[in-house]
């Protein structure tokens, strides 16, 4: 029996930062997870999985991750991938000296 597919987004690293990124609807990429593009079919997550790791020059690492409609727009699902919007843990950097101005 085959398992039912979950709502996903992409997300990778963008290459020449490292900075977390989401794939948006419109095929640009986003700091930020809820503007992501929440696929909700599994060939179409497939195939944005596939345009996403074609990228080569911009982005590496991309994979699906699990996420939820929210009122904002997606949510994580997952530990990992909540942690993962927060941004480096060592010291305030990228996100987080940003959303501390």
């Amino acid at each position: 029996m085959s398992r039912r597919f979950t709502p996903k987004i992409v997300t990778a690293n963008r290459l020449r930062e490292g900075d977390v990124v989401y794939l948006k609807a419109d095929d640009s990429w986003s700091l930020l997870h809820h503007e992501a593009e929440l696929i909700e079919d599994e060939a179409h997550a497939q195939m944005r999985l596939l345009h996403a790791a074609a990228q080569k020059l911009t982005i590496v690492g991309a994979y699906l991750a699990d996420a939820r409609p929210g009122p904002n727009g997606p949510e994580p699902t997952h530990f990992r991938e909540e942690f993962r919007t927060r941004g480096p843990s060592n010291y305030n950097h990228g996100k987080q000296a940003d959303l501390a101005s």
